[in-house]
């Protein structure tokens, strides 16, 4: 999601719904969003999910340096319930392995080791997959999830979804592997967007995607874990009408909506305006475009709340060239990144432009002639607030190795 994988924001829909959203709706039973169908009203919000599902990415251990001992070292284990490890490709109308060097190959030494013992050179099973195999020694009840997509390789899903069963058997037979088999507790797809455009265009129809889980559950059956991100687009007419994902739903353990990079310095000039943001607020460049909205959005399609995950960005987006505190300023262009211009990690933002103010239930940075967006602890508090008020099924992060050393993100997730 970082990198060509978190370039989603060339998909968002463009389309603005006309009603607007206070900050009241933090406090609120429920809401709709214009054009909506109607939310059955309920006596009470179910009771809220406990589920914390942290990605890993398999290229981060290269230039970030970044490995499934640090899940450990930070804390993260601790708080996790589910790790899903990103991504694997989608190609030929098959699953295929993404990096079989960082999966499966990569030797570690005794001091990269989850559990300090080294890799010999003659073991069947090496690089992140053996490693993630120690980690659950050591938390029996952590579960593994391979991811399978992301921005770039979705293209890869419109051919699966003209042979589902095909493409399912593919899947199975990748993830059952037997030097892995025990690692992995299920698949993900991440597919941006369905019947609709990311990187590329499909013609798979509103019906493909909800065939493509179909035929993964029946493979898989009720044993494994069968996830999905999907598309936070809660505006009118948007990417979350493209799909039956009501009708889909019924077919997943539960969905990712991605609340996260709704806004950022794609849009060169601006305006300003937070990722993240939990609900609207005076001045959103684009109506739907936040937490609140998708999660309205997809009740009202027919996803049980349980099965909606609250997703958490553990980065920031920025511009440069703003002298506006305040959201809504123009720029220049993206602010300097580590790896990327306009993206940055929380772990750098909190000391190199610190918080100076919240909008929408998320803060934001003034520093300089930089703007960013990120959450914080504080905020995080808030976005649990509403997860639970709303009766969610837990929270998914977007990912592990932007958080601090020892895990200050993960541990506000309450």
């Amino acid at each position: 999601m970082f990198g060509l994988h978190r370039a989603r924001f060339r998909a968002l829909a463009a389309t603005v719904c006309t009603a607007a959203l206070g900050a009241a709706l933090l406090g609120a039973a429920s809401s709709a969003t214009a054009g909506a169908a109607p939310v059955t009203t309920q006596a009470a919000p179910t009771a809220a999910g406990d589920k914390v599902v942290g990605y890993f990415t398999d290229w981060g251990v290269y230039q970030r340096n970044y490995h499934v001992k640090n899940i450990e070292t930070s804390g993260s284990a601790d708080k996790l319930t589910h790790i899903n490890y990103a991504f694997g490709n989608v190609t030929g109308g098959k699953c295929a392995v993404g990096d079989s060097y960082a999966d499966y190959e990569k030797a570690y030494t005794a001091d990269q080791s989850v559990d300090g013992v080294a890799d010999t050179w003659d073991q069947e099973l090496r690089g992140s997959f053996n490693q993630l195999r120690k980690l659950k020694k050591l938390h029996p009840n952590l579960k593994v999830i391979w991811s399978f997509g992301g921005w770039t390789w979705s293209g890869g899903f419109g051919e699966a979804a003209k042979n589902p069963a095909a493409f399912a058997e593919s899947c199975y037979n990748l993830v059952e592997d037997p030097r892995w088999a025990d690692v992995f507790d299920g698949i993900d797809i991440d597919w941006e967007y369905p019947n609709t455009c990311g990187l590329s265009c499909d013609t798979s129809g509103r019906d493909g995607y909800g065939n493509v889980l179909a035929a993964l559950r029946a493979k898989f059956g009720t044993d494994n874990l069968v996830t999905s991100a999907i598309s936070a687009d809660g505006s009118d007419g948007g990417k979350l009408e493209a799909v039956d994902y009501g009708g889909a739903a019924k077919y997943v353990d539960w969905y990712n909506p991605m609340t996260y990079d709704f806004f950022g310095a794609w849009d060169a000039q601006g305006p300003t305006a937070p990722h993240s943001p939990l609900t609207s607020y005076t001045g959103i460049p684009k109506e739907g475009f936040n937490s609140d909205a998708a999660v309205t959005k997809l009740k009202a399609l027919g996803v049980p709340a349980s099965k909606l995950l609250l997703g958490i960005g553990f980065y920031g987006r920025g511009w440069t060239g703003v002298t506006q505190d305040a959201p809504g300023g123009t720029a220049t262009g993206p602010a300097a990144g580590t790896y990327e211009p306009g993206i940055e990690d929380y772990k750098v933002l909190k000391n190199s432009c610190p918080a100076t103010g919240t909008v929408a239930g998320t803060a934001y940075a003034h520093c300089g002639t930089d703007w960013w967006s990120y959450d914080t602890p504080a905020t995080i508090a808030t976005k649990m607030a509403y997860k639970n008020q709303q009766g969610l099924g837990g929270t998914f992060l977007w990912e592990l190795s932007g958080d601090t050393g020892n895990g200050e993100l993960i541990k506000a997730v309450d």
